[in-house]
């Protein structure tokens, strides 16, 4: 990939790579021009390098002994950072950790770590692009198997493959389009040329549209989200509860206990889902109860799915947006029956539960499985595509009127956008904001 224009920061850093907090083992990593000295300086000469060695990790003010552990010894430029790169693998205990870190701060050049700077250094350096490096932020933030999948893919490099071979079929098109200002008197080259363009330039901007028009990618990331309405007492919150299997909300006879939204991840198959309890609709008592109507409505309109819960004594019907998928939900059947609705329950008892559990996991199924395609998974992506295929389509809908330069410049933009995806070009201004989502030491 093309090498980024910012400049890679000669500071060395350090930080705890593996979760804080009590464990068998701790990694405290190291990247910069000073890794090899200052893990000398605690463990004594260097170990053959990317060879692991059992040493005393000792404090190099006091030569006092911190702990026993394993060094290892990494020499750029073939390490994740491109960088010289060590590790230390210690103890999990947190004093450990502690006196650890606190001996490496003490070695002149070396600070803590910002998050996400380990994995900036290596996009830096050119070792990801900028869509690898948001598939690793993915990977790291993943609870269920899809998301995985997904994430793992986008950082082995599917997205960018993608993008990449758009924006070099785009630049092959601009190459055509530009042969007609090197070849002006010949009219018969540029004319071939620019109609060998239109007939690349059409379909590839199908396919990006298409791209763009399939959002799975993205609410695979956040999840199928699933809001409950209905009445008060209707059993939102029972229901909540019995299908997170823990007593996420409060549960009390008195209508209107629910005030707030109250959001429930799950692992339905492999698929995230985020169920959404919200207050009762009814005409509100005061100003609190009146906010909680007013977000359940929010809720109901920004749901994938929307589960309109009934007490079977009381039936009422789903007041929703027009435009909602709704599943109407009769709970309490264990006090009457209730054999005219598919999705039947008792939140009490838990009968019904597992089908609607699995009707829920198909829906989402339905509305999250990609089939393997790398797609967009974020906004910016989103953003950049609907700006290529714009400039595209300026350009097709000028194409026999317009000059070759202008056609030109139409076009490298569209290139251009592209390349915002994967880092190519112009990232400075969102650097910071992507890798600020990282943890400490990764």
């Amino acid at each position: 990939m093309t090498q980024p224009s910012a400049p890679i920061s000669r500071d060395t850093i350090v930080a705890l790579s593996s979760a804080p907090g009590r464990a068998a083992v701790a990694v405290i990593r190291l990247s910069g021009p000073e890794a090899g000295t200052s893990l000398a300086a605690l463990c004594g000469p260097l170990p053959e390098p990317r060879r692991v060695s059992l040493r005393t990790i000792r404090d190099p003010r006091t030569s006092e002994p911190i702990d026993r552990g394993f060094a290892l010894w990494l020499p750029g430029p073939n390490t994740q950072t491109g960088e010289n790169a060590a590790e230390m693998h210690l103890h999990g205990g947190r004093a450990v950790i502690a006196a650890a870190l606190d001996a490496a701060l003490s070695i002149a050049g070396v600070r803590m770590a910002e998050p996400g700077e380990f994995t900036r250094r290596a996009f830096l350096a050119g070792k990801l692009d900028l869509a690898e490096a948001e598939g690793l932020a993915d990977l790291l933030e993943a609870e269920t198997e899809a998301q995985r999948r997904q994430a793992l893919a986008q950082s082995s490099g599917a997205l960018s493959v993608r993008i990449n071979g758009w924006r070099d079929r785009v630049v092959e098109v601009m190459a055509l389009v530009e042969a007609g200002i090197d070849f002006s008197d010949e009219s018969d080259v540029t004319d071939a040329a620019r109609a060998q363009a239109y007939d690349v330039l059409t379909p590839l901007r199908e396919e990006i549209a298409v791209a763009l028009a399939d959002t799975r990618g993205e609410r695979l990331r956040e999840g199928f989200r699933v809001a409950i309405l209905g009445r008060p007492n209707a059993g939102k919150s029972s229901l909540l509860n019995a299908l997170a299997r823990r007593e996420a909300a409060i549960v009390a006879a008195e209508p209107g206990t629910t005030r707030d939204v109250i959001e429930v991840q799950m692992d339905l198959g492999g698929l995230p889902v985020v169920l959404v309890d919200t207050a009762g609709l009814r005409e509100a008592r005061d100003a609190a109860e009146m906010e909680g109507v007013r977000r359940a409505g929010e809720q109901a309109k920004a749901a994938d799915l929307v589960i309109w819960l009934e007490d079977v004594a009381g039936r009422t019907e789903p007041e929703v947006p027009p435009e909602a998928r709704v599943w109407r939900v009769v709970n309490k059947i264990d006090t009457a029956p209730a054999a005219e609705f598919a999705h039947r329950i008792s939140a009490r008892t838990g009968e019904g539960l597992d089908r609607l559990a699995a009707a829920l996991g198909a829906a989402a199924a339905d509305a999250l499985n990609s089939g393997g395609s790398a797609g967009v998974t974020r906004a910016r992506h989103r953003d950049a595509l609907a700006a290529a295929v714009a400039s595209i389509d300026t350009a097709l809908d000028a194409w026999t009127d317009t000059p070759d330069e202008i056609l030109a410049e139409l076009l490298r933009r569209a290139a251009d956008e592209l390349g915002r995806v994967t880092g190519r070009v112009g990232v400075e201004e969102v650097l910071g904001r992507i890798f600020s989502t990282f943890c400490i030491g990764k």
